[in-house]
């Protein structure tokens, strides 16, 4: 059995089609591959905390976390959108069972550089493997919200790209960014072009050049970083495009695949 990581970020997932969630039910039905879902939140976190006049900043794509903003980031993430995607996929016929990182130290987690500056935001330390394997044991699909906790009982604010990538890592599963645009897109020639496939180096050249920025940054950055610790294969894929994901589990050119170096022939 193949394991399949999906990240779903905030942005896409208050408009994702049915269809694409009865695409994630007939992958787990298939018994082939296990499909597991992480997801983001932003744009809730962001409306919720402008709706409390809660100020938010983001650096490098991630956002600064106070004690007052966790809270707030953890009751959007483990309360509605965990819940939301869980009622999706039942609505297509599923089973999914939803659990955030703090719960059975899932996502067991650490500071992520200067915590006077960026907060309580965190990086993923040890995925508890047994968790996400017992829920798949049960016959759901695990709906996995990334905030982490640390031996203290501390909770952090994971990006989701990056908590994605750490499952994957560990379950060494390929891993699926859910986009609403086909790929990573280039200009050239006046118009936008859909990379197929992309290395480690012009990741890092499109980033220094700015073509790829703000929260396409963790994205990339967490592919790669999970291409060097097992994760078989990273694509970024358009979860509005019908069949999009029974398409890229059936081996089709879809999407923007990610690769290291040495991989390119």
């Amino acid at each position: 059995m193949k394991y399949l990581v999906i990240k779903c970020g905030g942005s896409v997932l208050e408009n994702l089609p049915r269809s694409f969630y009865e695409d994630i039910v007939k992958i787990h039905e298939s018994g082939e591959w296990t499909p597991i879902i992480v997801h983001g939140g932003g744009p809730l976190i962001t409306g919720l905390l402008k709706n409390l006049n809660v100020e938010t900043t983001f650096v490098n794509g991630l956002r600064v976390t106070s004690l007052q903003v966790l809270d707030i980031v953890e009751m959007v993430l483990s309360g509605s959108v965990n819940k939301q995607v869980v009622r999706n996929i039942i609505e297509a016929s599923g089973n999914a069972y939803g659990v955030s990182g703090v719960d059975g130290s899932l996502l067991k987690a650490k500071p992520v550089g200067n915590s006077e500056v960026i907060g309580f935001v965190g990086e993923v330390v040890e995925v508890n493997k047994s968790v996400v394997e017992g829920i798949i044991d049960q016959g759901y699909i695990p709906v996995i919200s990334p905030i982490g906790i640390d031996e203290n009982g501390q909770r952090y604010n994971i990006n989701g790209d990056i908590a994605a990538s750490a499952v994957a890592k560990v379950l060494e599963a390929n891993l699926c960014f859910i986009s609403d645009i086909p790929g990573i897109l280039i200009e050239a020639n006046g118009e936008k072009k859909k990379l197929d496939q992309v290395s480690k180096a012009a990741v890092e050249e499109l980033i220094q050049n700015k073509t790829i920025y703000g929260g396409m940054i963790p994205k990339v950055t967490a592919a790669i970083d999970g291409l060097v610790h097992n994760i078989p294969e990273v694509a970024i894929i358009n979860g509005f495009e019908k069949n999009s994901l029974i398409d890229y589990v059936n081996g089709k050119k879809i999407g923007t695949k990610i690769v290291l170096e040495e991989e390119i022939v």
